[in-house]
C-alpha cells in the first residue's frame, strides 16, 4: 500500500478555504430580521403597540408646573436637575441629579401641593392629578411629568454592556442595543434572553430572535423599566476561550484534505 504524504500547499488551501466558509456562515448570522423581503420598495411591518408605563414606588420623577409667573413654580421646579453624564465617557450612561422620588405608598411631596397620590398612573395621568391640584394655587398651571430613572440593562455580548438611564419612556429593544453600541461579532442574534419583573412583582424571562421580523410584533419589543437584556457568546466565541479554534479548523483541513487526495487516487 503506497502512502500519500499530503502537499503543503494542499494543506494550506484547505486552511484557507475553511477559513473563509466560517467567515461567510459568519457574515450570515450578523445580519438582522433576515426574512424581510430583499426590495428596495416600502414594504409594511407589523410594529408591537406601545404600552405606557405605570409609575412605582421608589421611581424618581421631573415634576415641572409653568404659569405665567415663573418666580410663583420655582420652589417645585427648582428639584428637577435632569440629567447629568455618569461612568466613562464610552459607556453613554446618564443618571438623574435630583427629582421627586415617589414613597413606597405611592405619593410625591411636592412644595406648596403637598402630597400627591401618583403611585399605579402613568405619566400622562399624573398630569391631570398634579394640574387638578396645582389649580387650586396657581392660575392656568401647565403640567408636566417624566421619569428621571427609567433604567435598563444591558449585558453579554454588547460593545458597551451598562445599565442605561433615557428620558424618553418609549424605548425598544432596537434602542437598548443601540445604546449599548450594537452586538459584538459574537453575539447570539437568534437567542437574546429579556428579564423582566412584571406586575406582580415576579420575575420572567423571554428569548428573543432579532433574526426575525416577528420580534418587531411581540409584546416584548418596547421594553419597561428595569429590563435587563443578556446577549449570550455564540459557539466561536466558546471556543476561542478554550483556545479550540486552532485545532477545529486543523482537524477540519485535515479531513479536507483526505476528501481531495482521496478523489484524486481513486
Amino acid at each position: 500500500m503506497k502512502n500519500i504524504s499530503l502537499p503543503k500547499g494542499i494543506l494550506f488551501t484547505a486552511v484557507i478555504a475553511l477559513c473563509a466558509l466560517n467567515s461567510c456562515v459568519n457574515t450570515k448570522r450578523l445580519k438582522y430580521f433576515q426574512d424581510l423581503p430583499e426590495s428596495t420598495q416600502a414594504k409594511e411591518v407589523d410594529i408591537a403597540t406601545y404600552s405606557e408605563t405605570f409609575i412605582q414606588p421608589d421611581d424618581i420623577l421631573a415634576i415641572n408646573i409653568n404659569t405665567i409667573d415663573p418666580a410663583a413654580t420655582n420652589s417645585i421646579n427648582s428639584r428637577n436637575g435632569g440629567f447629568s453624564n455618569a461612568g466613562t465617557p464610552q459607556s453613554g450612561m446618564i443618571t438623574p441629579v435630583s427629582g421627586y422620588l415617589v414613597d413606597k405608598m405611592g405619593f410625591v411631596d411636592v412644595p406648596i401641593l403637598g402630597k400627591i397620590k401618583v403611585g399605579g398612573l402613568t405619566t400622562l395621568k399624573a398630569r391631570e392629578v398634579i394640574a387638578g391640584k396645582a389649580i387650586e394655587s396657581f392660575k392656568n398651571p401647565v403640567v408636566d411629568v417624566r421619569f428621571l430613572n427609567f433604567k435598563i440593562t444591558v449585558i453579554g455580548e454588547v460593545n458597551r454592556p451598562a445599565s442605561y438611564v433615557v428620558p424618553n419612556e418609549q424605548v425598544s429593544l432596537l434602542d437598548a442595543i443601540g445604546f449599548a453600541g450594537d452586538l459584538t461579532v459574537y453575539g447570539q442574534r437568534e437567542n437574546v434572553l429579556l428579564i423582566r419583573k412584571d406586575a406582580a412583582g415576579k420575575n420572567v424571562t423571554v428569548k428573543l430572535d432579532l433574526t426575525k421580523k416577528a420580534t418587531l410584533n411581540s409584546p416584548y419589543f418596547y421594553l419597561k423599566q428595569n429590563d435587563v437584556i443578556y446577549v449570550e457568546p455564540n459557539k466561536t466565541k466558546v471556543l476561542n476561550n478554550d483556545n479550540n479554534l486552532i485545532k477545529y479548523i486543523t482537524a477540519g483541513a485535515t479531513i479536507f484534505t483526505a476528501i481531495i487526495l482521496g478523489i484524486r487516487y481513486l
